[in-house]
C-alpha cells in the first residue's frame, strides 16, 4: 500500500464506520437482481468488515452478500463482522482454503443468477457495483470487469511473465486475451463458465494460486466475451495493513501467474489467434 492511499484509506473507513447496521440492510428501490460473492483469509479477518460495509452501503444494493469462510473459522469471527449479518448479508462456509470460493460456491448456490465477485481487503465506491450494472444490461451475456490486463505472447509465441502483460484502459474494450483481475469487480452473467469451473481437483491442480486465471480459462472455453467497463470509476480503496499477505503480489514477484496459465493452455489446448 502506498503512502499516498493512507488518507483516503483512513477518511473511507471512518466514514463507513459511522454508518449503523440497520442502515445498512434497508431495502430501497433500487436494489439489484444481484449475488456479491467474496473470500477471506484469518489475517484479514479484523478488517473485513469494512469491505462488507462498503458493499451494503452501495447506492443500488444488491440483493444478497455472501461471504465464503473456511469451516475452522466459524468459531473465530470478530464481533465487527458477526453484526453486519442479516437479510442482505450472510456467512457460509467451505472446506476449502483456495481463493477460488469467492465464486464456485456461489455458482452452485445461486445458479440462475447475476453473480459479481470482489476482494476482500479493498472498500468500493458507492457507484461501484451501479456501474457494473448498467454495462450488464447492455450486454447481458459477456463478463463485465472494471480492471482488466491482456494476456500477451512475444517473440516465437512465447507467454510474457504477467508483469508485461498490460492493463487495458479503454473503457469497452473486448478481444479473446482480455483477462479480468479479481480486485476491481467481475460481473458474470448465468452460465458465462464452462462447466469444469466448480471441479476442485482440476483448479487446485492447475491454478491452485490464480483464481483469475480458472475463471478467464473457463470463460474462453465456454466462449463468453469478456468486456471491460465503460465507466470503472475510482480503483478500490485499500484497507490498512491488510496488503501484506496479497497472493498477487506472491503471483507476480515468482511468476507465478505466467506458470499457471502455461498449465490451463497444455490442459485444455487454449489457443488465442497468433499463439503457438
Amino acid at each position: 500500500m502506498k503512502v499516498k492511499e493512507y488518507p483516503l484509506s483512513l477518511y473511507s473507513s471512518w466514514r463507513l464506520l459511522r454508518l449503523s447496521c440497520c442502515s445498512l440492510h434497508e431495502e430501497t428501490a433500487d436494489d439489484l437482481p444481484v449475488v456479491v460473492s467474496l473470500t477471506s483469509i484469518p489475517s484479514r479477518l479484523k478488517t473485513l468488515h469494512l469491505t462488507i460495509r462498503s458493499l451494503l452501503a452501495q447506492e443500488c444494493k444488491p440483493e444478497k452478500i455472501v461471504l465464503w469462510l473456511n469451516d475452522d473459522l466459524k468459531n473465530s469471527l470478530p464481533e465487527t463482522l458477526v453484526q453486519l449479518e442479516g437479510r442482505r448479508f450472510e456467512i457460509r462456509y467451505s472446506p476449502l482454503t483456495c481463493s477460488h470460493r469467492k465464486l464456485i460456491h456461489s455458482l452452485e448456490a445461486f445458479p440462475d443468477d447475476v453473480i459479481v465477485t470482489c476482494d476482500d481487503d479493498s472498500m468500493y465506491d458507492a457507484g461501484w457495483l451501479g456501474r457494473l450494472w448498467v454495462d450488464h444490461r447492455k450486454f447481458p451475456d459477456s463478463i463485465i470487469t472494471h480492471r482488466c490486463r491482456k494476456i500477451t505472447y512475444g517473440d516465437n509465441d512465447t507467454l510474457l511473465p504477467y508483469a508485461m502483460w498490460p492493463i487495458e484502459r479503454e473503457g469497452g474494450a473486448t478481444y479473446p486475451e482480455l483477462m479480468p483481475v479479481g480486485y476491481g469487480g467481475v460481473l458474470y452473467p448465468p452460465r458465462s463458465l464452462m462447466g469444469d469451473v466448480c471441479k476442485s481437483e482440476l483448479f487446485l491442480k492447475l491454478t491452485p494460486k490464480a483464481d483469475d486465471l480458472w475463471f478467464k480459462a473457463m470463460s474462453f472455453l465456454q466462449g463468453t466475451q469478456v468486456r471491460k467497463s465503460l465507466d470503472p470509476g475510482m480503483k478500490p480503496i485499500p484497507i490498512i495493513r491488510t496488503q501484506g499477505k496479497a497472493l498477487k503480489n506472491t503471483n507476480i514477484k515468482l511468476d507465478q501467474n505466467k506458470m499457471q496459465w502455461e498449465a490451463l493452455c497444455r490442459h485444455y489446448a487454449i489457443r488465442f489467434k497468433g499463439s503457438a
